[in-house]
């Protein structure tokens, strides 16, 4: 017998709330319940999707019309409406970042697990099969043992972009808006950070956030990385002009991550595997594999597995615990950075 599609209301009426929508309605085995948006904007989102339209998160948890909830507020209101969400019972999806600060994202996921609540973190590039197709392979050892790491997240932001104040000012930058994506595809490939370096620079833009920045990592497995990340460098070497994911920026053939391990390395987003089809070493000639894979939409494909957690058939593929350990790596380059320093992830904040 199948069973039921489970509701899910929308926290959060903007860009992402409606991709959100849009992903529950394409997506088997969910609906979408509803919209929660005090601004006027959200009555259009409402009346697009045929759906109800409640002005706060705690008039839309008294209804009862939902059996799980994606919140896709700004980030200072992840946490009240996620701790909200697990006092109501209901499992919730928390869009990137887990929280604003590291205090509320650990009370979120104490909250959580005492409650027995599954909490998701909206990192969506994991549900692409791409990026599961990669961590078969590297799980698999198809690369050897992991060396060294090399992500770019470079990308150019016009200038009306900036128009909002909050996005010149601290709290926002490349560090926090973007980067945590690809940290985040970083520790779910090639596990826990252990130490890292970092620099900033704010020399092009003069805001007083960064507009651009270099990190250094230490994996716990010994490997090594690097990464750049900057919002006015035009360049294609970025997962949104080339991963394909989103048909709202023009696709580039470029990768924008390398992993390489002793036997192989992995470019990405391509699923390019490089190899020495005989011996291994530097005269050998080295090979090129171009691994299938699937181009689902990966918010989709989040909606459909985040029915399965509300139905308490699967766990989140990405925990309230992955968030966390995403959002400290995040931190500790701010810390790094302002600092000077080697700084472990975790430690302070």
């Amino acid at each position: 017998m199948v069973p039921p599609a489970s509701r899910i209301a929308v926290v959060g009426a903007g860009l992402i709330g409606r991709a959100h929508a849009r992903a529950i309605t394409i997506a088997p085995g969910v609906t979408l319940a509803s919209f929660t948006d005090p601004t006027p904007a959200a009555e259009t989102a409402a009346s697009e999707f045929g759906v109800p339209l409640f002005d706060r998160i705690e008039t839309m948890l008294a209804a009862g019309s939902a059996d799980g909830v994606i919140l896709a507020t700004p980030n200072q209101l992840h946490a009240s409406g996620a701790l909200a969400c697990i006092a109501a019972g209901l499992p919730v999806l928390v869009e990137k970042p887990l929280a604003s600060d590291l205090a509320s994202a650990r009370a979120i996921v104490d909250a959580g697990e005492q409650a027995g609540i599954p909490v998701a973190t909206g990192h969506h590039r994991r549900h692409n099969p791409l990026i599961v197709k990669a961590k078969q392979l590297i799980a698999g050892g198809t690369l050897g043992r992991i060396a060294s790491v090399q992500g770019s997240a470079m990308f150019l932001k016009p200038d009306d972009y900036f128009e909002a104040g909050w996005r010149r000012a601290q709290g926002a930058g490349p560090v926090y808006l973007n980067l945590i994506h690809d940290i985040d595809l970083m520790l779910h490939l090639c596990g826990p950070i252990t130490r890292l370096q970092a620099m900033e620079s704010s020399a092009i833009r003069g805001f007083e956030v960064e507009d651009t920045a270099t990190i250094t990592l230490q994996f716990e497995s010994g490997a090594l990385g690097t990464v750049n990340v900057s919002d006015t460098a035009l360049t294609p070497l970025s997962w949104e002009l080339t991963a394909r994911e989103n048909p709202a920026y023009p696709a580039t053939s470029q990768d924008c991550y390398w992993i390489a391990g002793t036997d192989g390395s992995l470019a990405l987003p391509s699923l390019t595997l490089w190899t020495n089809p005989g011996q291994r070493g530097w005269w050998q000639p080295i090979s090129a594999t171009r691994i299938p894979f699937d181009f689902a939409d990966p918010l989709v494909l989040q909606a459909a597995q985040f029915g399965r957690v509300i139905r308490r058939e699967e766990p989140p593929l990405v925990t309230a615990r992955d968030g966390l350990a995403a959002l400290e790596v995040i931190e500790a380059v701010k810390q790094a950075a302002a600092s000077g320093q080697i700084v472990v992830p975790g430690q302070g904040g």
